[in-house]
């Protein structure tokens, strides 16, 4: 049997030594495996990120951090880049060839900033502002916003401060060769252009299955993911230009244009199939935008 008294001791020292770490401890992510601890979800390894294990290993987060910040820290996840400078990333496809979800992949790996038109010009739309009124007509009509609406928007977001030191995701944009020749004029240039490709026909069948949660903002697809909880079932709403009529017009002006966008970013252009699993597509640009990184 082991005396009081040493154990006593024992247990003092270790608690000195628990009192000297820190309550959350950084944890290299090339070190990182995706296990269980004490019931909770893994901790996934992604570039562009530190997990977080609390000192009693009962939490485990993941915090995205900008990409000269993490590769700083960890130069070793990021061999053959040059840390100073910024990633910029474009991804263009056509309505529902799975941009979003691509998106939340690329921001969670390189921690970049993403940008989205639509976005803005949704919000611009809801705050009922001149040039939210007058995008509106055209998106009601499944039309693309003029040039002029939306070129000064986005050169005035990548000179901002973030985008300038973490890097940029345009989602979308440019999505005419206008655009792409105002983007070279302002002296913006991407590091990989990257198109999704899928046909027309399993296009229509996503949007017009697409509903949005409008407390949350998250889409579901009524045949591939609706939602399990029947009060998120009953609140969901279809966009007005979610319809087949208006989807056929908007792939029709995709079409129009994206040939000569693709052609405009031809040498750092990558196609990948948008119909495989997201898993793979996300697999996919990841090793296609380290690729093109490694190239400049």
């Amino acid at each position: 049997m082991i005396p009081a008294s040493l154990l006593l001791a024992a247990t003092a020292s270790v608690v000195s030594l628990l009192s000297a770490v820190p309550t959350t401890a950084f944890i290299s992510p090339s070190a990182l495996q995706p296990v269980d601890i004490s019931s909770r979800r893994g901790c996934p390894k992604a570039w562009g990120s530190i997990s977080h294990i609390s000192r009693d290993g009962s939490a485990c987060r993941t915090k995205i951090l900008p990409r000269r910040s993490f590769l700083a820290a960890n130069p070793d996840e990021g061999a053959g880049t040059d840390v100073s400078r910024k990633i910029g990333i474009i991804i263009a496809g056509a309505p529902a060839s799975g941009k979003g979800t691509q998106c939340e992949s690329i921001v969670r790996d390189y921690g970049v900033i993403h940008l989205s038109t639509g976005d803005m010009l949704r919000a611009a739309v809801a705050a009922g502002s001149p040039v939210g009124k007058s995008a509106k007509d055209y998106m009601d009509a499944g039309k693309l916003v003029p040039d002029e609406v939306i070129i000064g928007v986005v050169k005035d977001r990548l000179s901002e401060a973030d985008c300038q030191s973490d890097g940029w995701l345009l989602d979308g944009f440019p999505r005419t060769p206008g655009q792409a020749e105002a983007l070279a004029a302002a002296g913006v240039s991407a590091d990989c252009f990257i198109f999704l490709n899928v046909p027309d026909s399993v296009l229509v069948e996503r949007v017009v299955g697409r509903r949005t949660d409008p407390d949350t903002g998250k889409i579901y697809h009524m045949t591939f993911s609706p939602p399990e909880d029947s009060e998120v079932l009953a609140r969901l709403v279809q966009r007005s230009d979610d319809t087949e009529e208006k989807v056929v017009v908007r792939l029709e002006q995709f079409h129009a244009n994206v040939e000569a966008v693709r052609g405009y970013y031809k040498d750092i252009a990558v196609t990948i199939d948008g119909t495989s699993s997201p898993v793979n597509v996300a697999e996919e640009i990841k090793a296609a935008v380290k690729g093109k990184l490694l190239e400049a």
